[in-house]
């Protein structure tokens, strides 16, 4: 018989046993990143490793070949380096865009294989099985070839991992294949252990073709070759002397050479003679400067690091990131699509500088130098929205070097970036964004750059009429307070503008420019003068101030072109002056008015949840008192339907995070529902408790934490800030941060 001593000390032991279980297993948040998310549905996500705003990736390259059609690179607009659906892989790429909607990098195919070297993708690819991703790591296995492919990156090396079978063995190095549009490449083998070379990339949306320029790389091979060579494949000449021509468009295949090659189809090949199963391990350094600044980012970052190494120091840099928010509760559903959003917000804006500090400025006539970090790939039209307001108020050292490139690049361009990529100004999509994400940024306190020469920045892209690359049509707007038909979305633009001199009017106040402020606050109100009293939308006007005719409201959905909007129609684009939401009310006749209006783009199945002009409209019923439940309601529903722990769990192009940030905010049950103000509108959080660790430089308290109180899974009956009744659907930056707990209290 046991005595109760022994019993108790059972269940002691049982118990500590059971709390060190909890301990060992528990998940970190980098362990519920999925990185298959959003890699089909056009969502444009790769799943292959990157450390956070890396300049190198690893993707696994599946978009080209007829095996892949319809989703192929050739076949279509497609702008992503790998879809899940397909089947049929040509290799593994080393630079890649994640989430946009025009293709562009996706080179430096690195491809292992067996038997006698073939240099064909369409030949040599492969079909494959057991994939895994992670964050910062992914493997698969190739059918053809028995080999198991690893892959991990620091933040300029993609570093792989080959297992390969018994027998000869071969690692391709191909840059003839890839997705960006530009053609040209150089490649030199160096010795039996490294290869260096240069492909030439450029013409992101089919445009800018003079402004390509060259990414270089150095691979280096964790064994010597016992044989190397290089391809070419020449262009097949037709006439008279193609008679004379034996090798017109035949590949040529030079074997042990250390020469220099170039041209547009051209590859390097090592072979090894394997008498059991070996594994080889490749890294390739990227740089945007110089090979001897790829070849540094290789041996300063990676070193004489094991792959496994590598891919610690990434998963640790990882977990750092993603744990400047931690929630409980929820499902692990929940937990997995709100990580893998997060992440996906971690890759764009992404270093461009070398380990040394270089990179190359605007235009490309210099190099530039840094004690920080470049940043690139400034995708704004949309960013400006969520994702950029995310940054600053979790990630606020990053989001001021982001915004000291963009001051970089208006020194080097003379203006503020608008779709800036790898050092050149694509001048994609409309409006003027910059200066809203500075506004947003300085006025959540993040001030550590030169605030005025932002603000003027600001007033030459707002006020400068010829020659302005990011306001066409300007002299027209500021005269007629709108753009007329003979610009391309008219209405669309007009309402960018709007909103980028409502964002400039807040800085003027806060500086004391108290002129600039009244200049500008007027012109920010300029879209009611395309207010549609009869049809309660907006609609472009003719030249002579007159309506367009015909005028279809519906026209332009589904990314159709029309007359009036860009990306969108008169229904989605109706609700976007979120600066001025209480005069749109008062022009549609009051509450009710705005409400029913706002209810018909989701009734009548106007609203594009894959697109940012109406990506704020679920929570403008918090404006309507009374009525607040229907963001409530209306966000939950569009998070589950949406986002999902699938590869189809985007709705469409992440748009370098803008979609991922979206789900951020609404899971957390906060948005920021006016760009460049610096308030936040509330909902219901998805978790019981959300935890943001609030950076010190910038912020006083160590964290704000997000609570939910739920009797029922009912409406919203009370929102408090520490402990107090907030009595409002809103919330100040400053009150949000300086205060210690939102709680959420539901029915």
């Amino acid at each position: 018989m046991f005595s109760i001593q022994k019993i108790l000390s059972k269940t002691a032991c049982s118990f500590y046993m059971l709390f060190f279980s909890i301990i060992i297993f528990a998940q970190n948040p980098a362990d519920f990143v999925n990185p298959f998310i959003g890699t089909s549905n056009y969502g444009a996500a790769f799943p292959g490793p990157i450390a956070p705003r890396g300049m190198a990736s690893i993707s696994p390259f599946n978009v080209a070949g007829i095996k892949n059609t319809p989703m192929e690179k050739d076949s279509q607009w497609l702008s992503n380096p790998y879809v899940n659906e397909n089947t049929f892989l040509t290799g593994f790429s080393h630079v890649n865009l994640s989430g946009v909607g025009c293709p562009e990098l996706g080179v430096i195919l690195l491809m292992p294989t067996t038997g006698n070297v073939e240099t064909n993708h369409l030949k040599y690819g492969t079909t494959y099985s057991n994939e895994v991703a992670k964050a910062g790591y992914y493997s698969v296995d190739l059918t053809k070839y028995k080999i198991k492919g690893e892959f991990t990156a620091s933040k300029r090396v993609g570093v792989s991992r080959f297992t390969f079978p018994k027998g000869q063995s071969n690692i391709l190095l191909n840059l003839g294949l890839g997705l960006t549009n530009e053609e040209g490449s150089m490649i030199k083998v160096v010795s039996s252990t490294e290869i260096e070379g240069m492909r030439s990339v450029g013409s992101f949306c089919y445009n800018s073709p003079e402004d390509a320029y060259p990414v270089y790389f150095v691979a280096r091979f964790s064994k010597p070759a016992d044989k190397f060579g290089v391809w070419k494949k020449p262009s097949k000449y037709n006439g008279v002397e193609a008679q004379w021509m034996g090798y017109n468009g035949k590949t040529r295949m030079m074997e042990n050479t250390i020469k220099t090659v170039v041209g547009d189809s051209i590859g390097s090949y090592i072979t090894y003679k394997f008498d059991k199963e070996e594994k080889v391990e490749v890294k390739i350094g990227i740089s945007y400067v110089s090979i001897e600044n790829a070849r540094e980012n290789l041996e300063k970052e990676t070193g004489n690091k094991s792959f496994d190494a590598v891919y610690k120091d990434t998963y640790n840099e990882w977990n750092e990131e993603l744990s400047k928010i931690l929630v409980e509760g929820g499902s692990k559903d929940d937990k997995t699509i709100f990580y893998t959003a997060l992440y996906h917000t971690l890759i764009h804006p992404n270093t461009l500088n070398d380990f040394n500090g270089e990179y190359p400025k605007i235009k490309r006539s210099k190099i530039g130098k840094t004690e920080g970090t470049r940043y690139t790939v400034f995708s704004l039209w949309d960013t400006y929205r969520n994702m950029h307001p995310l940054t600053s108020l979790v990630y606020p050292k990053q989001q001021s070097d982001m915004i000291k490139s963009m001051l970089e690049m208006y020194d080097e361009n003379g203006w503020l970036p608008k779709w800036e990529l790898n050092s050149t100004e694509t001048f994609t999509m409309v409006g003027d964004p910059a200066s809203i994400v500075i506004v947003d940024a300085c006025l959540k306190g993040i001030q550590d750059f030169d605030i005025y020469k932002a603000y003027y920045a600001m007033l030459k892209g707002a006020d400068q009429i010829e020659h302005n690359p990011l306001r066409p049509g300007l002299k027209e707007y500021i005269e007629k307070g709108y753009l007329s038909t003979n610009y391309s979305g008219p209405v669309s633009t007009t309402q960018e503008y709007n909103t980028s001199d409502y964002a400039i009017s807040l800085l003027a106040k806060a500086l004391g420019e108290k002129e600039d402020y009244k200049r500008f606050t007027k012109r920010s109100l300029s879209y009611r003068k395309l207010y549609d009293k009869d049809l309660k939308l907006l609609r472009p006007r003719t030249a002579n101030g007159k309506w367009y005719e015909p005028f279809d409201p519906e026209a332009g959905s589904n990314f159709q072109t029309n007359v009036g909007f860009i990306e969108g129609n008169a229904w989605q684009y109706a609700f976007m002056v979120p600066h001025d939401i209480k005069g749109l009310m008062k022009l549609m006749g009051g509450e009710k008015a705005f409400s029913d209006q706002l209810q018909k783009v989701f009734d009548l199945k106007q609203f594009d949840m894959a697109n940012e002009p109406d990506i704020a409209y679920p929570y403008l019923f918090n404006y309507i008192k009374g009525e607040e439940w229907k963001s409530q309601e209306m966000v939950k529903k569009l998070v589950n339907e949406y986002f999902l722990n699938q590869p189809k769990g985007l709705p469409g192009n992440d748009d370098t995070g803008t979609m991922s940030a979206w789900l951020v905010y609404s899971m957390m049950g906060i948005y920021p529902i006016s760009p460049g103000d610096p308030i936040y509108t509330i909902t219901t959080p998805m978790f019981d408790k959300i935890t943001i660790k609030l950076d010190s430089k910038y912020y006083k308290n160590e964290n704000i934490v997000i609570e939910k109180e739920v009797n029922t899974d009912g409406k919203i009956k009370a929102i408090e800030i520490n402990g107090k009744s907030l009595n409002s659907y809103f919330i100040s930056h400053d009150d949000f941060v300086n205060g210690k707990t939102l709680k959420v209290i539901q029915n």
